[in-house]
């Protein structure tokens, strides 16, 4: 079974750090992975960009835009996809295209600031 653990913290806090006390969360989360790595549980990982950077495509139709992350509370994260654009007019469009297939879903759309590959982490089905 994979598992998705989201990381949450107070963005107005994160966003008040150093470069040097930033460079040192990241060292230590790194130190944390690598336990993780070596036994073959670390799968991707990113560290999103701020919300303000976030799109949401929602509404009837081909949707609209909003600035930012606005789910409802009924809502719930059920996936994500990490996708590669040379600009978020790419990103807008392929979100887009999957609200095709699921007309009802919410997509956010979020640069992503930090990106680590899986090592050898295989597929699962459905």
């Amino acid at each position: 079974m994979l598992y998705a653990i989201l990381a949450y913290h107070v963005e107005d806090e994160v966003m008040s750090w150093t470069p040097e006390a930033d460079a040192t969360v990241m060292t230590n989360l790194r130190a944390a992975h690598e336990p993780l790595r070596a036994n073959g549980h670390f799968g991707p990982a990113a560290r999103l960009d701020e919300t303000s950077k976030a799109r949401t495509l929602r509404g009837p139709g081909a949707g609209m835009v909003l600035d930012g992350p606005f789910a409802e509370t009924k809502e719930q994260l059920l996936g994500f996809y990490i996708m590669e654009f040379d600009s978020e007019d790419g990103a807008i469009a392929a979100a887009r295209e999957l609200r095709k297939a699921n007309p009802s879903a919410v997509y956010e759309i979020r640069p992503i600031k930090l990106f680590l590959p899986a090592d050898g982490f295989g597929a699962t089905s459905g």
